[in-house]
Formats: structure tokens, sequence, C-alpha cells
């Protein structure tokens, strides 16, 4: 009889068997299942993609019609399936304008970020990180997507949850705040959800406030 690992989770041990390169695509997988994120055929931009879980997740969302971008500042794990493009640069610095070019000028139907920064042991320089990675990923999606576009961001709950939350309402007809099951007890993280993104102007930082499901 084989021992489990110490430290591997329900999440991290389907993952390995499942050959992704870590635990979150669980999540994604979920966000997904609730809200119907990724369709067949679509286009999808995947910002600070390594080590590609959620890339290979969407990948197969999507099929050989549709096709992934993803970028990040390192490679992604492993070898990647034909209907994805990876970008080695830093998404908070990316031209959307750019990473357009990769899919011929066409808008993104569906913009997804799990960014995070690293922890430095301060939740309160944590959150304000997370919330600056996660506008960053927000700016960039209501510049890339088409009209009725979906978008997903990582964001660590703090002080700027509401105004977060104010941006995502400004860009999409509805918003959601989703914290799945793969993310660890002890974590703050959560996730908010723009469906059909708008023709307004965009927004700076609001106030406002959700509710978790």
């Amino acid at each position: 009889m084989t021992r489990r690992r110490r430290g591997l989770d329900h999440f991290a041990r389907r993952a390995r068997k499942e050959n992704y390169p870590a635990r979150s695509v669980y999540k994604l997988e979920e966000i997904d299942r609730r809200v119907g994120l990724l369709r067949r055929g679509d286009l999808v931009l995947d910002l600070g993609a390594a080590p590609g879980s959620w890339t290979l997740y969407a990948a197969q969302q999507v099929g050989p019609e549709g096709l992934v971008v993803a970028v990040d500042r390192v490679p992604l794990a492993g070898p990647l399936p034909g209907n994805v493009v990876a970008i080695e640069a830093d998404a908070l610095t990316a031209a959307p304008a750019t990473l357009l070019e990769r899919i011929s000028g066409r808008r993104f139907d569906a913009v997804i970020s799990d960014m995070a920064p690293a922890t430095s042991g301060s939740r309160f320089v944590d959150q304000n990180r997370s919330f600056a990675l996660f506008c960053r990923a927000l700016e960039i999606a209501l510049e890339a997507l088409a009209p009725g576009g979906r978008f997903v961001g990582k964001l660590f709950q703090g002080g700027d949850f509401e105004a977060a939350r104010d941006l995502v309402r400004a860009g999409f007809d509805r918003a959601r705040v989703l914290r799945p099951r793969g993310v660890r007890s002890e974590s703050y993280e959560i996730y908010l959800v723009g469906l059909s993104r708008r023709a307004l102007p965009d927004r700076d930082c609001g106030e406002g406030a959700f509710e978790l499901e």
C-alpha cells in the first residue's frame, strides 16, 4: 500500500493524477461550471498563466476550434496543446493591442486571471498588491474583450473589495463573487466574475459591496 504524500490534499492529489501542474485548476473548473465561463470555440486570454493548469483546462473547454493565449513572465510547465499560444511577457505591462495581434485583431471571448502577489507576511500589503494585479487584469479585459465577453479574476479580500466590485459592475451586465471549494480554508482569496461585457466608459476604482456565494 502506498502512503499519501504529506501536505497534498484531495485537490492536489487529483491534479497530480490528472496531469495538471497545480490544484488551482479545480477552482476554475467550479467557476466555469457555475457561470458558464468558457465555451466551445472561444478565444481566451489567460493572464499570469504559469504553471499552466488554467491554460490546459481552458484549452480543453474551447476545443480545437478555439484558442487560448497564455501570458506569463516564466514558461508554462510541460507540453502545450495545439490550441494554445504562450507569450513570455509581464501581464502588468503587456499592451492589450499586442495581445490582440495574436488573434489577428479579433477580440477575446473570455479573459481569466489567477494572478496573485508573492506574499510578504503582511495581510494589508498583500491585499493591496492583489488589488493592483486584479485592477490590471480587469483593465486588460475591458479593452480586449468582445461585447458580451466574460471575465474572472482573483482577489485577496480586504478593504479594496468593494472598489473591485464596482469596477466589475461598471463593465459587465452581471457581476458575481465566488469562493470555490478548492480555495484553502486558511486563504482569503475570492474570485470576481463579470458576465456580458458592456460598451460603457471605463472607471477608476470606486466603492460598493458584494455578497459571497
